[in-house]
């Protein structure tokens, strides 16, 4: 079993920067595609960013894509999200998951961590 626990949410203002960091319990770590995600209640999930197993490959979603910059340390078996030039439209729960087979579902969840930007 896979425990994935997130951190580096907070308040800022929009403009500013925040990095959030996904730690990963479990040996296999290394080879799970991870991804990032976001949701605000009463919203559906929306995918952010996701990362291969070797961090080669990186995809963003359109919103992001030049703000935001996913990667990955193994040794530490951790991901990281840095979001920077942040907008209120980025408040949102954001989520960590890992996938077991690349390219399929996400078959772990972190409990998430809250992202708040002020205008």
């Amino acid at each position: 079993q896979v425990q994935l626990v997130e951190s580096g949410g907070g308040l800022v203002q929009a403009g500013n920067s925040l990095r959030l960091s996904c730690a990963a319990s479990g040996r296999t770590f290394s080879s799970y595609a991870m991804g990032w995600f976001r949701q605000a209640p009463g919203k559906e999930r929306e995918f952010v960013a996701a990362i291969s197993w070797s961090g080669g490959n990186t995809y963003y979603a359109s919103s992001v894509k030049g703000r935001f910059t996913i990667s990955r340390d193994n040794a530490k078996n951790t991901v990281y999200l840095q979001m920077n030039s942040l907008k209120p439209e980025d408040t949102d729960v954001y989520y960590c998951a890992g996938a077991v087979v690349p390219g399929g579902p996400y078959d772990y969840w972190g409990q998430g961590t809250q992202v708040t930007v002020s205008s």
